[in-house]
């Protein structure tokens, strides 16, 4: 994410963005069929269940794509991280000094970039 630049949030999101205070990484669930929402939604894409709730993530997951962004200004690799709840997440990946050597199927686990409200941008690093 470019520098200075703040996500935005909405009702909807506010649980999550306020969990990134403190480091935590949250996920929603659809409580009817155990199933992991995310993005966050207003209803379950897979029972269209409106009964979700907000759960902790292990923050761990393995990198399914990885595409390293070398023309910009300053080079970051973007990745589709698989969360070990089932979730997929587009993320930056970060804490290595040669991105081309980021890879598919890397094991990663959850970083945070300090945003100026307060908040934490959750990023993600390899594991070794």
């Amino acid at each position: 994410m470019p520098k200075g630049m703040t996500p935005p949030t909405s009702e909807l999101t506010q649980p999550f963005w306020d969990a990134t205070k403190e480091k935590k990484l949250l996920l929603q669930w659809c409580k009817p069929c155990n199933q992991v929402v995310h993005y966050p939604r207003e209803a379950c894409p897979k029972c269209l269940g409106f009964d979700l709730e907000w759960r902790e993530s292990s923050g761990e997951g393995e990198i399914y794509a990885v595409s390293v962004q070398a023309r910009a200004p300053e080079p970051y690799a973007v990745a589709l991280v698989d969360l070990r709840e089932g979730a997929r997440m587009m993320t930056n990946i970060v804490g290595v000094d040669d991105l081309y050597a980021v890879k598919v199927g890397a094991q990663v686990r959850v970083a945070w970039e300090q945003l100026d409200d307060g908040r934490n941008l959750p990023l993600f690093e390899p594991t070794s």
